[in-house]
């Protein structure tokens, strides 16, 4: 099937990779190595002449296996292109959905249908052929009615559409309760039919099937999915569906072959991934144990006592559908439109800015209706709808937030100039919305541990509400910390967010930051910085908001001016304060924050990749940071277009070739790649000049080192450069209410918010996990009230201690874990009990050390357990 020109190309990449490592193309690798050269090659030219399934097949290996392979084929940076990354990463995407999908639907048919039913149904109806009829009709389905074949939430909403179809025309003697007493109902209610056989059944219109939604209802109330939208994607995009195939038209079940054969036209189409295949078990498709083993991990059971609340598996569609749940549950009492609240700060306001706001979010959802339709499928408008109300109701909520904690700040309450900001209200509605898209959007957990990217995910939003991403920063943490319901989940994706706009995003031609780094430099003749070296060292602290980053600068830089402060967000004539005239303009407070924020991530990312390859020259890592910090704020014009590691691996290579420390490019971008995140483009298509890209050692030899050669020369004499002092490197800003919190003055105690409150929504803590039974829990017997009250004082007074903790001390390290070690061994940080601990404190530990054992005796006894505490 392959071309010749495929195959000659395949066989010149086969005779270089043979070259580079010998071992790679060894008796035991050739066909694999062979196979891997023609998949390249095929997708390069443009000539793919054999499916994804095929290329497999014919090399004998595993999905799984042939991407790790890829993985070390690709010895040098331009072996595996980035044309072929892509590929590669949308095949993953799609085989991770395909892979967590089709283990939800063996389990959900095990709990429908009866494994070997009454001798009376017909062998036509075996279980086997229900699950073939099932499982090829949805995959032509997902196949035809969705764009977007890597969104999970979405294509098993579309699999509970396929087997609500199915159940009900399925003869209740082949069913499992409830969906027996379920379709006998219908049956009942609606046209007679011969239960023996399924192929007597008269037909049923989409109308029908409609009005009787029984089964559905199970169906989304046994996998936690929301009922309106597995409606709306029913009737939007199912019904049309079965139409378009004819399926609808037919008696009974669908006859196999009639699916079979347009399946069959959608693959060799589409040349990937024969989903059929899952159906047989075949290796070819099975998940890698080590990889893939999330997929079945369930936590295991205490005690006989816990089996009646069976923990559910996290599966990949569990924690989506999880996520779902707890988001709507948040915002299913938030209104629609501004509360009382909000329409009185509007009301204060010198230009009241509520029609303007509503006006705005209206002809937004237009936007973001279209294109959602156009990214995910036509039919899919109105679910793109439904998750727009959902952002715009976090927005109201999370403005109202913002606003009250202004009005604490500055005890003003009238925030015209805010309010009245095109900007700002298009960055928070555009956060809330990412919000929502990326709750529904979770992937399948990719086995590779990186990031899978769908097409919908950030920066979509960005493009949809034609808005910077500079701009969008400006609300990200003030966000976060108005919205105290988020995931810790969740606070990650949009610290991901901020982290992709800081490496790469704001630096774009077109980006505002270039403006504001102009005028930062014009203000005073050159010398002015972005930020000064002399800021880096000390605590990165700031009190600034959203207001704040979106009202700054208020005026031209180049005049001297009264008027309110920068920081202000209300309006002049209810500003607490005015500036005096002999005061020099206020320099951008969003760019001396976001610069401060670069210089964080920059340091955090060069300390990993340093540990990794320099750790023997730790005299290194201070030179390689001074041009890395060097390069960023007096060569900025190198970012642009760029991305933050290009200019931290070039920076890292020239101080050793300066230094004569051998350390090659490719060992740099070899463990660059391991490192979270990374992207295959980062290295291998670097901006050369206009239009032009190639690999990272180019624009190291033609750009980079053209610009700094003189910089970097100095390194390597006797008066080098004055060096730049390591950034003061806090926790994260976004861990302050959503992680555990150690009790300060040595005391093995920690606080931590209730986390996934809907799961406890019945009120019973028995459902709590294992892990995190073994936390101290109300109603437990725990020993006498005065423990409670020391542990109460020790909490109460834990804030000022807290505080003073901070002044004398570098910032603590992040905790790791939470558990107590039987020893009296703190995981977090790894102390020990000293001798000048209190004699509570020792106890506590003990106590709480002795947990599991207590939990048996309890169960051995039924005595009550204080007694044995005190022991």
């Amino acid at each position: 099937k392959v071309s010749e020109s495929v195959r000659e190309k395949a066989w010149k990449t086969y005779e270089n990779l043979s070259a580079v490592d010998g071992a790679l193309a060894s008796n035991k690798k050739k066909k694999e190595t062979w196979g891997v050269c023609i998949f390249i090659v095929a997708i390069d030219l443009d000539e793919v002449s054999f499916t994804f399934t095929e290329l497999l097949k014919s090399i004998s290996m595993s999905v799984c296996t042939f991407f790790q392979f890829l993985k070390e084929v690709d010895v040098n940076m331009d072996t595996v292109s980035t044309k072929v990354d892509s590929t590669v990463s949308r095949l993953k995407k799609k085989y991770d959905v395909l892979v967590a999908l089709y283990h939800k639907f063996e389990r959900t048919c095990g709990l429908i249908y009866l494994e070997q039913p009454s001798s009376e149904i017909s062998a036509e109806l075996s279980s086997v052929l229900v699950l073939k009829n099932y499982w090829i009709t949805f995959l032509l389905a997902k196949g035809k009615v969705l764009q977007v074949e890597d969104d999970l939430v979405i294509s098993f909403q579309l699999l509970l559409c396929v087997l609500d179809y199915f159940i009900k025309l399925s003869p209740p003697a082949i069913l499992k309760e409830p969906y027996k007493s379920a379709v006998t109902a219908v049956t009942v209610n609606g046209s007679g039919r011969t239960p023996r056989r399924g192929q007597n059944r008269s037909t049923r219109t989409a109308k029908q099937l409609d009005t009787d939604t029984k089964i559905i209802e199970i169906l989304c109330k046994e996998h936690d999915c929301n009922l309106d939208e597995v409606k709306n994607v029913y009737l939007t995009s199912f019904i049309p569906f079965l139409n378009s195939t004819g399926i609808v038209a037919s008696n009974g079940l669908p006859e196999v072959e009639v699916i079979l054969k347009q399946y069959d036209e959608l693959y060799l189409k589409n040349k990937d991934i024969d989903a059929r295949l899952f159906l047989n078990h075949d290796e070819t498709l099975q998940p890698d144990v080590r990889a893939c083993s999330h997929l079945e991990r369930t936590p295991l059971k205490n005690s006989q006592e816990e089996e009646i609340n069976v923990i559910l598996p996290q599966t990949p569609v569990r924690a989506a559908m999880n996520n779902i749940q707890q988001l709507i549950m948040i915002l299913n009492s938030a209104p629609d439109k501004p509360s009382d609240t909000l329409i009185k700060y509007f009301n204060n306001c010198t230009v009241n800015p509520q029609e303007s706001i509503l006006k705005r979010v209206e002809s937004l959802d237009h936007i973001f209706k279209k294109k959602f339709a156009e990214a995910v499928g036509q039919g899919w408008a109105e679910i793109g709808s439904q998750r727009y109300k959902l952002g715009v109701r976090l927005y109201y909520r999370v403005m109202e937030s913002m606003l009250k904690s202004e009005e604490e700040r500055l005890s003003v309450q009238n925030f015209s100039t805010l309010l009245n900001n095109d900007i700002f209200h298009t960055s928070l509605l555009a956060c809330a919305v990412e919000v929502v898209i990326a709750t529904y959007g979770r992937n399948a957990s990719p086995s590779d541990g990186t990031t899978a990217e769908t097409d919908l995910s950030f920066p979509w939003i960005l493009n949809v509400f034609d808005l910077k991403a500079f701009h969008f920063y400006k609300v990200i943490e003030s966000f976060i910390k108005a919205e105290p319901s988020l995931t810790q989940e969740m606070i990650k994706h949009l610290e991901r967010c901020e982290h992709r706009i800081m490496e790469s995003l704001a630096w774009q031609s077109g980006s505002p930051l270039f403006d504001l780094i102009k005028q930062s430099k014009e203000r005073e003749g050159q010398t002015d910085q972005p930020e000064t070296t002399s800021n880096l060292s000390t605590p990165f602290q700031h009190n600034h908001t959203a207001a704040d980053l979106y009202l700054s600068p208020v005026r031209s830089p180049k005049k001297k001016t009264s008027g309110p402060s920068p920081s202000a967000s209300s309006t002049p004539d209810a500003q607490p304060g005015v500036t005096p005239q002999t005061q020099k303009p206020q320099k951008s407070t969003s760019l001396s924050l976001f610069y401060k924020k670069v210089y964080l991530l920059a340091y955090r990312r060069l300390h990993t990749l340093f540990l990794q390859l320099l750790s023997e020259h730790p005299d290194l890592e201070l030179l390689i940071w001074t041009l890395f910090q060097h390069t960023l704020q007096n060569e900025y014009e190198l970012m642009r277009d760029r991305h933050l590691d290009q200019i931290m691996m070039c920076s890292m290579y020239g101080i050793c070739k300066v230094k004569n420390v051998d350390l090659r490019f490719k060992i740099i971008v070899s463990a660059y790649k391991e490192t979270c995140n990374t992207n295959q483009e980062t290295f291998k298509r670097v901006l050369i000049q206009e239009e032009q890209y190639d690999s990272i050692i180019v624009f190291y030899n033609l750009v980079f080192m053209q610009k700094l050669k003189t910089n970097i020369l100095q390194y390597a004499s006797n008066r080098p450069p004055a060096l730049s002092p390591i950034p003061h490197m806090p926790c994260s800003p976004y861990q302050f209410c959503n992680s555990p919190r150690r009790v300060p003055a040595g005391s093995n105690i920690y606080i931590s918010p209730l986390k996934s409150p809907y799961k406890f929504s019945d009120g019973s803590p028995t459902k709590m996990t294992p892990r995190s039974r073994i936390l101290v829990s109300i109603g437990e017997s725990f020993g006498s009230s005065e423990k409670f009250q020391k542990i109460n004082q020790m909490l109460g007074n834990s804030e000022c201690q807290r505080k003073r903790s901070a002044e004398e001390s570098a910032a603590p390290k992040p905790l790791k874990r939470l558990r107590f070690d039987i020893e009296g061994q703190d995981e977090a940080d790894g102390s020990k009990h000293l001798p000048q601990e209190s004699k509570f404190q020792q106890k506590l530990a003990e106590m709480t050390s002795t947990r599991t054992r207590m939990q048996k005796q309890k169960l051995n006894d039924g005595n009550d357990t204080s007694a044995s505490e005190e022991k």
